[in-house]
């Protein structure tokens, strides 16, 4: 009888604590605020998602040494979906409804992203998604910090085309055979288009994810720049395939002052381990590069620094950072002001806080989150590569970029600006 009348007066104290503020009474009831890191840790991508799981630790652990959020310790859950798409669906449920997770921080594929998108939507989650991609969509349930296609993809393009970039005249759009690379190169073409570049001007090549045989198609890109006019190459290669990429590209002797290469997913966790001797002056566009100089930069890189030493991460003593680091760090700390705004962690108002948050980035500029399309406002960068594997700002914008999701080089656009 004790038993019961204990826990009827349990359940009435859990339903007074539930109807204030439309928590649910775990949420209150919970020491920690959970916190879902939704990347691959194994297979193809793990050369490139690794490095933003630490990122997202490291963030973790510096918002708690400062109190907290809400007053609670964030308490992080680490799932690795393995580079495998349905995995990352799957991976993306159990955060939600297992781990019941505010908030995710994950994927770096267009294909990853897409595959748990039907769940965030269906469970009313929040992802923040911290890589470039191909733009074409707007959700309610994802912030995205990386860039849209205006804040890197056309500016490298156009900086191509412009007399202090070479004067490219043809272009070889070349990527992993996927939604990103193929979406991406749908708008360049048309924006080439657009600026009276010929459909004979312009080859696309599509390779798998993992593929690692780039004879023929550097070949055949050799050829293609042989013919005459100045060519480039955009690459939208992702994972672990850009290895065997450019070291082809440097045994078929295609030096950057002949035929560039601008790269969309390549930066300096890509090019760490590898000899950057021959890819020495091609180049990548981005939105923060580790080589910028200022002072949250120098924060950001010590604070990078002294965790992969204190977490004993694999050659702790080379560790660089990059812009979907940069990208997560941006993305955490604005969630955790946007719910110490809302002061909740509720789905629906932390998305109502979001909107007009702003946070001083390691790029140097201090970014704002739209407030109609939930897209970071972002400076672009365009660097060489150099030996050492850093990268040389050769080109940037003035400040940040407000992103455009939905191309304007896509017919029917015109009105798909926010939500």
């Amino acid at each position: 009888m004790q038993n019961r009348r204990t826990f009827l007066k349990a359940a009435v104290l859990s339903a007074s604590i539930a109807a204030m503020g439309g928590l649910s009474a775990s949420a209150y009831a919970a020491d920690t605020i959970k916190v879902g890191i939704l990347h691959s840790l194994s297979g193809t991508m793990a050369i490139s998602e690794t490095a933003l799981k630490e990122t997202a630790l490291m963030t973790i652990e510096e918002i708690n040494a400062k109190g907290g959020v809400l007053g609670k310790k964030l308490e992080p859950v680490v799932v690795d979906p393995a580079s495998d798409w349905p995995k990352f669906a799957e991976k993306a449920r159990q955060l939600l409804s297992q781990d019941k997770v505010a908030v995710t921080f994950g994927c770096w594929t267009s294909v990853s992203r897409k595959s748990v998108l039907p769940v965030y939507k269906e469970l009313n989650g929040l992802l923040f998604y911290p890589v470039q991609y191909e733009g074409e969509e707007l959700e309610k349930n994802v912030f995205y910090t990386g860039a849209a296609p205006n804040q890197q993809a056309i500016p490298a393009v156009e900086y191509l085309m412009s007399k202090e970039g070479g004067s490219a005249k043809r272009f070889v759009l070349l990527g992993t055979d996927y939604v990103y690379p193929r979406t991406t190169n749908k708008i360049l073409r048309a924006f080439l288009k657009s600026k009276g570049v010929a459909d004979a001007d312009i080859i696309e090549e599509y390779t798998p994810f993992g593929h690692s045989d780039y004879q023929t198609i550097i070949a055949k890109i050799k050829k293609f720049a042989g013919e005459g006019k100045k060519t480039a190459v955009i690459s939208t290669i992702n994972g672990d395939s850009n290895v065997p990429f450019y070291k082809e590209l440097g045994n078929a002797g295609l030096k950057a002052k002949d035929v560039p290469v601008v790269a969309f997913s390549v930066g300096e966790e890509e090019l760490r381990g590898v000899d950057a001797k021959p890819l020495v002056g091609h180049l990548a566009a981005w939105n923060y590069f580790m080589s910028v100089k200022n002072p949250e930069n120098d924060k950001f890189i010590k604070m990078y620094r002294d965790w992969a030493k204190k977490a004993k991460l694999p050659k702790a003593d080379t560790v660089v950072t990059n812009d979907p680091m940069e990208a997560t760090y941006v993305g955490i700390h604005m969630w955790a002001q946007a719910v110490e705004k809302a002061k909740s962690t509720d789905t629906d108002k932390v998305i109502a806080a979001m909107g007009g948050q702003t946070f001083k980035a390691p790029s140097g500029f201090t970014l704002k989150m739209d407030e109609t399309n939930h897209h970071l406002h972002k400076p672009v960068f365009i660097g060489e590569i150099k030996a050492d594997g850093q990268f040389n700002t050769v080109w940037k914008t003035k400040g940040p970029i407000r992103a455009q999701p939905w191309s304007p080089f896509i017919p029917g656009n015109e009105s798909k600006q926010k939500l």
